[in-house]
């Protein structure tokens, strides 16, 4: 059995962003909207992270892809297998990023929420920070499904958890 090669691309946040900024308020036809079934924010956030890498990861259950509204693995939209599949350790395909403090976030980046400490509910992507490093929420932009926002101050949130994402590339197999 040959060895998986890997080709290390850069995270497009330029694209990211612009997905995010371009469907805030809009729903993209290519994907289904998961609003009145659980939420959209996390396959929101799929589709600007995917805008941002290019690469999807085919692998069942334990990737991260989008076919249709059925075939999905369940890193596309639930909010805990994306956090858990974005910073994997095996070199698999697809975007990876790092748990992170609020410091280290760019624009591209995805934050998440917890609304009652019990668990993650919610993807929100930055897209803007008034300052940098952000030195607090306040600095920090985003833009959502569910609760659909562009430009909003992460601090008008009420949640009781927060956890940061920042992606460091894109592993694509190569041969």
């Amino acid at each position: 059995m040959t060895e998986q090669k890997w080709q290390w691309l850069p995270y497009d946040r330029a694209s990211a962003v612009w997905y995010a900024k371009r469907w805030a308020y809009g729903r993209n036809p290519v994907f289904y909207d998961y609003e009145h079934i659980g939420g959209d924010c996390t396959n929101f956030a799929s589709q600007c992270v995917y805008a941002g890498s290019g690469v999807m990861n085919y692998d069942g259950d334990f990737g991260w892809y989008y076919i249709n509204a059925n075939k999905k693995a369940p890193a596309w939209t639930g909010v805990e297998y994306f956090y858990n599949f974005m910073t994997r350790t095996e070199e698999t395909q697809g975007p990876v990023a790092e748990a992170a403090s609020i410091g280290q976030l760019l624009p591209g980046d995805v934050v998440q929420l917890s609304f009652t400490g019990e668990m993650w509910n919610h993807s929100p992507v930055v897209v803007r920070l008034l300052r940098q490093p952000a030195l607090q929420p306040a600095d920090v932009l985003i833009a959502a499904h569910s609760y659909d926002a562009d430009n909003r101050p992460l601090n008008t949130y009420d949640y009781v958890g927060i956890r940061f994402l920042h992606f460091t590339g894109v592993r694509r197999a190569i041969g």
